[in-house]
């Protein structure tokens, strides 16, 4: 399987304690949205569908990161070092 690039990559805090996961490819991202997230919302439904689109080539994978970033937003993660806002 190739892993397709979709920007710098995005630190999410796990914890208070600091625990953290780097997030670096669009395949990533889907398996954290689909495997680890902890709440079932429309954000990330969205970017799950967003991210689908941006792997089958139908959508930008700008698109999707951004979709990715609202959803981690609303579920509550925090970026390691900078606010999610400016990881767009």
């Amino acid at each position: 399987m190739i892993e397709t690039h979709w920007g710098d990559p995005i630190r999410l805090v796990l914890s208070p304690e600091g625990g953290t996961q780097k997030v670096t490819t669009i395949e990533q991202a889907s398996y954290w949205l689909r495997k680890k997230w902890p709440v079932a919302n429309q954000d990330r439904d969205f970017a799950l569908a967003q991210i689908d689109a941006a792997m089958h080539c139908l959508v930008p994978a700008g698109a999707a990161r951004r979709a990715f970033i609202s959803a981690a937003r609303t579920a509550g993660f925090k970026a390691h070092g900078t606010d999610l806002a400016a990881a767009c």
